[in-house]
Formats: structure tokens, C-alpha cells, sequence
């Protein structure tokens, strides 16, 4: 029997994939995808906006297209470069569905302290601004209100769709109230609000926040049917409403704060309300989600003893406060919401 030869090209791919990461990140960082919007432009024209110098310019767009990240039209110096329809969708400011500001997010800060990843290993500690300054991640974002602003842009970017899928598939149309648990600019809210013109929502955050959210809301509309309140949900008891939602929450704290965010949801809502829980959950079998394993690798990087979960946990945390039955309802992307009824 003739031994089937082993290729490495996978593990290669993988172990080098800092490089393409950062080519990406490089490309939001200088504005890339916004120059090019809807239009095309060569090589040199794109060196000279970007003020790049020669030497790399196009390997660097070249990779770009190897990556399927841009398109180009002809060969050599000739050659145009325009955006795919992704870019042109995602990573494109002007656009709608920019969702770019996670990226921004990830060169300025997170890829330095992925560096730092075997001793997070090693310590269990978190290795962001923390080691340095002796502030927590939330603690450097609410000084620092350009920083906090953002923040807030890059979480309205990545949660567009699974909220929009959320407002889809899930029927709110027999609830009258829902509460929006760490409800940042208030986007899931407004999006609520908007498909279901009976809702009265909540948006609740710290204080710092209620600002931007007011802003957003305005901008949206709905100011007549979204409110924001104020709080801090581990000192004070959430607003009652029919359904509580809590979005990209419950992965940034330990079990125990976990468990005591669910119990609050449970006592804030009445007999038959529903606890939406939305996250980029690990597959039970913990085989499959590589982006949310890796989201849970990140909160080890941010918080130390946060971390990402399967729907399994969550099924058996909601159980033990007294949910009577939970189900999974797959969003876009990878992320999921919890769906736990009182």
C-alpha cells in the first residue's frame, strides 16, 4: 500500500494567517475600501491618495485580490482595482452595513494583545490595557469618550444582521415591552421598534452611554417607542418588561456574574415572558464554531476569567434559575440566540 503524502500547505495557512490579518486590517486602517467605493482606480492612483510608498503597493493590493477582498481589471500598472461586493457592502464607510469598525477595533488594539496569547495560556490573566495601566478594558472605554464612540460604531456594525435576523424570525408581535439588557446605542431596540410598531422597548446601560443611545434613537425615529434608562445591572434591578434581550453580554463575565445577570433577567419579567440571549455560541460538541471558540480565547485576552459558552451552558444556567424550557434559534453568522421562557 503506497503512503498517501502529507501536505502542509493547511497547517502553513493557518500558522501564517497573522499575515493576511494584518494586510486586511492595514487596508481599513488606511481607508482602502472607502477611496475605492463604487469606482475603480490603478495601482498608482491608489498609491497617491494613500500616500504609500512604491515598493509595496502592489503586492499589497494583489494580496487583497489573492484574498478576494478586491477585484482587478487588467494586468500591470494598467490594472484597475475595485471592490468586491463585500467590501463594497462591509467595509466601505459610506455604506450602510459597515461593519469596519470591529476591524478598526482589531488593529488598534486587539492585535497587539493577541501577541501576548501563551502567557494568557500560562496565567489565565488578561493581557489587554490592564498589564499597563491598571484599568480594565470598560474602565479605559468610559474615560475616553472618543474611544467609547468608537467602540459603540463597531458593536452597531457587527450586530446589524443578527439583530435584523433576530426581528425576523422571532414573533414579538403577542408582547407589548422589551428591555434591551447593556443596550450600548440602543440599535437592537430601534430595530425592534421599527419592524413592530406596537413595542414600547428600554435600552438599558450605565449612565456614560445613555447619551450615544439617544442619539441613535433619535436618528432612527422611534423616540416615541424607545427609552433609555440608566443603571448598572449588577448593583440594580432591570426594568420590567415582557421580553429581556441581552446581546454580546453574558461572554464578558465569570459564571458567576453570568448566573446572577440571568437570575435579574428572571426576576425582572413576568409569568410567561421570554429571556432572549444573544452570542456567538460554541456548538455543544465544541468541534465546529472555530469564531467562537476564538471569541472565547478573546475574553481570556480582555477579562481573564470571562469566556464564551455552548448552548448547553446556557440551557442549564437558565434551567437552574428557573426557566422552564430553552431553546436555540440560529441568527446570521455565527451567532444564535437563547430563547428561555418563565
Amino acid at each position: 500500500m503506497t503512503a498517501v503524502a502529507l501536505d502542509p500547505t493547511h497547517v502553513m495557512q493557518v500558522a501564517t494567517g497573522f499575515t493576511a490579518s494584518k494586510v486586511v486590517l492595514s487596508a481599513v486602517e488606511l481607508d482602502l475600501f472607502t477611496l475605492l467605493g463604487e469606482g475603480s482606480m490603478t495601482g498608482e492612483e491608489i498609491g497617491s491618495e494613500l500616500e504609500l510608498h512604491p515598493r509595496g503597493i502592489y503586492d499589497f493590493l494583489d494580496m487583497l485580490v489573492a484574498l478576494h477582498l478586491l477585484e482587478r481589471g487588467g494586468d500591470g500598472p494598467q490594472g484597475r482595482y475595485r471592490n468586491t461586493a463585500e467590501t463594497a457592502a462591509f467595509l466601505n464607510k459610506e455604506s450602510p452595513a459597515y461593519v469596519g469598525g470591529v476591524l478598526e477595533i482589531c488593529n488598534a488594539r486587539l492585535y497587539g494583545f493577541w501577541g501576548d496569547l501563551t502567557e494568557a495560556l500560562r496565567t489565565g490573566e488578561p493581557q489587554n490595557e490592564i498589564k499597563h495601566t491598571g484599568r480594565s478594558m470598560f474602565e479605559e472605554l468610559y474615560r475616553e469618550p472618543a474611544r467609547l464612540e468608537q467602540f459603540m460604531r463597531a458593536m452597531h456594525g457587527s450586530s446589524l444582521g443578527h439583530f435584523g435576523a433576530l426581528a425576523e424570525t422571532f414573533d414579538f408581535s403577542p408582547y407589548a415591552t422589551v428591555c434591551d439588557a447593556g443596550g450600548a446605542s440602543g440599535l437592537l431596540s430601534t430595530i425592534l421598534a421599527t419592524r413592530y410598531p406596537h413595542l414600547r422597548c428600554t435600552s438599558f446601560d450605565l449612565p456614560v452611554v445613555a447619551p450615544i443611545a439617544e442619539r441613535s434613537i433619535a436618528a432612527a425615529s422611534v423616540a416615541d417607542r424607545v427609552s433609555v434608562a440608566s443603571g448598572d445591572f449588577f448593583l440594580d434591578p432591570l426594568p420590567r418588561a415582557d421580553v429581556i434581550t441581552m446581546s454580546m453580554v453574558l461572554h464578558d463575565w465569570n459564571l458567576d456574574r453570568k448566573q446572577l445577570l440571568i437570575r435579574s433577567a428572571y426576576d425582572a419579567l413576568p409569568e410567561g415572558g421570554v429571556f432572549i440571549v444573544i452570542e456567538n455560541m460554541i456548538d455543544d460538541a465544541r468541534r465546529e464554531n472555530a469564531f467562537a471558540l476564538m471569541m472565547s480565547l478573546n475574553m481570556l485576552i480582555e477579562f481573564g476569567d470571562a469566556y464564551d459558552f455552548t448552548g448547553e451552558d446556557l440551557t442549564a444556567w437558565c434551567h437552574d434559575a428557573g426557566f422552564r424550557n430553552v431553546a436555540m434559534l440560529p441568527l446570521a453568522g455565527a451567532a444564535t440566540a437563547g430563547i428561555a421562557r418563565k
